[in-house]
């Protein structure tokens, strides 16, 4: 049972000591470099992990993002990881411009055999590991501060030491202080230095190092603030690389990343769509197309989103959540009314500016630069506007309603919509709307041919139409085509009609284009009716819109 008050159970986080922080008025730039570690962290977090074959797709699937650091797993922990880390070494499958990393606790044993599985790579990143704060030092290992700094010493000097007896590799090191956002600044800052008094770093050949938010306990102001306080104070900060790992327990995961790059990071660590322990890492995705939508290059390649969530849902045997951020079947997708409308409007307002820049409501990105065609922007149910239906005819046919057109016809398919208490598709909404102005089936009065003569001002029409299982004539006067053709209808069938309004576009282009045509006519009682004609010849097309609304009321009465 949830207590009335937490505070006696639970602790606030304290806040960090920072005078005149930088990072709230800094902004992202550019992107940081990015180390993609699903092959570890998230591979351990799996109900079942991936096998080698698994674990080379996504590898590949990795390198065609384009990420350029890749933690391809934890070699010491079993035959699995190491043949499969030494097999990727001796297929030659790692790119010369790729950096692979392996991850490894601070024991003598353990990091030998993690340089032996990368033996005979071009380069590789090793990665040690301590937790160092109160909790781990007090509970976990019951050790005083000087004995968690003695395990990060001893454990640079073997990265150091190890290393030295295999120089054909262009070894790079990589040491995170475990536990980092729950440990005391000076703490880390004390075993950070130490580490470095080892493995002395420099300008040209930087330590990375990694500090974690192992367990998100905060704000991510105060990841924040950790970041920029030891970007402040560690002794050489030119000779280091200071890098992100942030976890979502908070639900932050991705907001800590973001601002830590703020507070002056320069690598992210996570995983493809925030796969990892408990609530998962650093949402990689998320972050990269974040800076996308600022105008960044983030220099990964998501141009085939679903590609990538397909691969991704293979080989963890997890599905990417249908609301998570640009990846989601559903997050460029708008069934209410009121946003169909506004979308609706703002890519017909794209559409007419001469300028490449974005700006379409409800929509950060363009799904195109995502691989996502525009279909599924809108979709229909009972809680959709006239707006979204005329969306998705324009996109399914080709048809752009008038307005008032669009008003109509949203109310057929809001019955539809709440008689069938499911979403409507555009087969469904392109079979209502050919149903309801009677274009196919059954048709009171359809035109099979007609003949216009006269001169300007001065028309006549003289048509075949098919009415009642036969053919009929008809012909009228007037001082157009619509008109004489009313005339018709009005003196030979008794349907009086007057149009208030008439529209026409095209569909489709070159050979293929047809035309629309759109009525709106008023009864002589006040109804108002809709029509529409197809054809390829607009004239044509403007008759058959005319006795679609006279069919109207045939049908409906």
């Amino acid at each position: 049972m949830m207590l009335t008050d937490p505070a006696q159970k639970y602790r606030a986080f304290p806040q960090v000591d920072l005078p005149g922080r930088q990072w709230p008025s800094n902004v992202i730039t550019k992107a940081p470099r990015w180390l993609s570690t699903d092959m570890r962290d998230g591979n351990q977090s799996l109900i079942d992990p991936m096998n080698a074959e698994k674990k080379r797709r996504f590898f590949d699937l990795l390198l065609k993002v384009g990420v350029k650091e890749i933690e391809v797993g934890f070699p010491a922990a079993g035959a699995t990881e190491f043949d499969f880390i030494s097999g990727l070494v001796r297929d030659g499958a790692i790119p010369d411009d790729v950096m692979p990393q392996v991850l490894t606790q601070a024991r003598e044993d353990l990091i030998a055999t993690t340089f032996e599985s990368l033996r005979g790579a071009k380069q590789a990143i090793v990665h040690v590991y301590n937790a160092i704060s109160p909790a781990w030092r007090n509970i976990v290992f019951q050790m005083e501060r000087p004995q968690i700094r003695d395990i990060a010493i001893h454990a640079a000097k073997l990265l150091r030491d190890n290393a030295a007896r295999m120089p054909d590799t262009d070894w790079h090191f990589e040491y995170s202080p475990e536990t980092f956002s729950t440990a005391e600044l000076d703490f880390s800052l004390e075993c950070c230095e130490a580490v470095m008094e080892i493995l002395q770093p420099t300008p040209d050949r930087p330590l990375i190092l990694n500090l974690p938010a192992t367990v998100e306990c905060a704000t991510p102001n105060i990841y924040a603030d950790q970041i920029e306080w030891i970007c402040r104070n560690i002794s050489r900060r030119d000779s280091v690389v200071i890098s992100l790992h942030t976890h979502n327990d908070r639900g932050t995961g991705v907001a800590a990343a973001e601002l830590g790059i703020m507070a002056g990071a320069d690598r992210v660590e996570g995983c493809l769509f925030g796969n990892g322990e408990r609530t998962g890492n650093c949402d990689l995705v998320t972050v990269a197309l974040n800076m996308y939508t600022q105008g960044i290059d983030p220099e990964l390649d998501f141009s085939d989103i679903d590609e990538v969530i397909q691969t991704v849902e293979y080989c963890n045997q997890l599905p990417v959540h249908p609301r998570h951020p640009y990846a989601g079947e559903l997050v460029f997708t708008a069934f209410s009314g009121s946003h169909q409308d506004a979308i609706k409007k703002g890519f017909a307002a794209q559409e007419a500016r001469n300028d490449l820049f974005w700006n379409v409501p409800y929509l950060p990105i363009d799904p195109k630069d995502l691989g996502r065609d525009y279909e599924a922007v809108i979709r229909v149910n009972s809680q959709s506007g006239k707006g979204g239906v005329a969306w998705v005819l324009q996109q399914d046919k080709g048809y752009k309603l008038p307005k008032k057109m669009q008003a109509d016809f949203s109310k057929v398919v809001q019955g539809l919509a709440d008689q069938s208490s499911r979403e409507l598709n555009a087969a469904d909404i392109g079979e209502a709307f050919e149903a309801h102005y009677c274009l196919t089936g059954e048709q009171p009065y359809a035109l099979i041919d007609y003949h216009e003569s006269g001169v300007a001002g001065d028309r006549i029409f003289t048509g075949k139409i098919a009415h009642e299982g036969g053919e009929r004539s008809i012909s009228g006067r007037g001082n157009g085509l619509l008109s004489s053709v009313l005339a018709a209808l009005r003196d030979e069938l008794g349907i009086s009609l007057e149009i208030a309004d008439y529209s026409e576009h095209a569909i489709g282009a070159g050979s293929d284009v047809n035309a629309a045509a759109y009525v709106e006519c008023r009864t002589p009682d006040g109804r108002t009716l809709f029509g529409v004609g197809t054809d390829s010849d607009v004239a044509t097309a403007s008759v058959k819109a005319v006795l679609s609304a006279a069919n109207g009321i045939a049908v409906r009465g």
